[in-house]
């Protein structure tokens, strides 16, 4: 079913394949603060936003899209659900950056036929033009796994006294498939996990080269550099072939997608046609992971399946809200 889905939103269209909504317009929330973490990829960009009450036992990290800038999260930019979970006494750790990088440890830094970065000239915005140009993940090997459950781990415990337990995460798209993958790996870290719009089934077929489009056009990445084809990295990456570990650790899951029909608000353009196919893929993965937990005896997820909603930020925000109080009952 997938590979139908994706033919079908490939083919006709011509459009990112599983990437994530339009680049976004920078916001900016004056009660965050930036947190840098140095690691193995350099200094990494945090921002924080305290819990409304003073807390340090509730914090969940808050995962962007495939196209996730340098400057904010996409949350911060796009949202007020960052606000709202500080109002929930959560605190919110947003990691800056990652373009395309599915918060994976990578195999290598992204290159294509052995050409070392930093051969062609970055341009502005994303896309295929920047494939030879150095930056995050090119100059330098990915390695956010290791950074998220190790390097801010520790600090945002040693320098802001936050529970490194029972913590929760999210995400949208591509950061959606990477908190299931966090929590299917660190369940001492994560006791919840939520993917909006997630990837789920990446081994299904026409999956692995319809994020190769897709990572080709947010960025210039490889996908090659990320995961051999098909191996053991690879698979360890797929919700549908680790979704035993989520159901041994009972880890509360909060996964959403939508039917891909356009809200009112989703007037016609391209962006809108694009988000709607974008979004059936997303559908199609989710409903098999649905179907691979049931097999499993999976009870500890929630499955939320608006009947409206394509691939972008207002779908996403409506189902934060939605999924908040399932998050706040099951951290700290």
């Amino acid at each position: 079913m997938a590979s139908g889905v994706a033919l079908a939103v490939l083919i006709p269209l011509g459009v990112t394949a599983v990437g994530d909504g339009p680049p976004a317009s920078a916001a900016f929330d004056p009660a965050a603060f930036d947190f840098w973490v140095d690691s193995a990829m350099g200094p990494i960009k945090s921002r924080i936003l305290r819990a409304a009450d003073g807390n340090t036992n509730r914090v969940v990290y808050v995962l962007d899209g495939q196209r996730a800038p340098e400057t904010l999260n996409g949350w911060e930019i796009e949202t007020n659900v960052p606000a709202v979970l500080a109002s929930w006494n959560i605190n919110v750790v947003m990691p800056v950056g990652g373009m395309s990088s599915f918060y994976a440890d990578w195999n290598a830094p992204s290159s294509f036929f052995g050409v070392p970065p930093g051969s062609g000239s970055s341009v502005s915005g994303s896309g295929a033009l920047n494939a030879f140009a150095a930056g995050p993940g090119k100059s330098y090997r990915y390695q956010w796994e290791s950074f998220l459950t190790g390097n801010l781990r520790e600090a945002l415990r040693d320098r802001l006294g936050f529970s490194s337990i029972r913590n929760g995460v999210f995400g949208l798209s591509m950061g959606g498939s990477a908190a299931l993958t966090l929590a299917a790996y660190y369940p001492q870290q994560f006791s919840f996990a939520g993917s909006y719009s997630g990837y789920l089934n990446i081994s299904a077929p026409g999956m692995r080269e319809a994020i190769r489009i897709a990572m080709l056009d947010a960025g210039g990445y490889n996908v090659d550099s990320m995961a051999p084809p098909w191996g053991p990295q690879w698979l360890r990456m797929d919700p549908f072939v680790f979704a035993p570990n989520l159901v041994r650790n009972g880890t509360r899951l909060w996964v959403a997608a939508a039917s891909g029909l356009p809200t009112a608000t989703d007037g016609p353009s391209f962006d809108t046609l694009n988000g709607m196919g974008l979004e059936a893929l997303a559908l199609a993965n989710t409903r098999s992971f649905e179907l691979r937990m049931a097999t499993l005896g999976g009870g500890n997820a929630v499955y939320d399946y608006p009947a409206f909603g394509i691939h972008n930020w207002t779908n996403w925000q409506a189902e934060a809200y939605r999924m908040i109080p399932d998050l706040s009952a099951n951290i700290g």
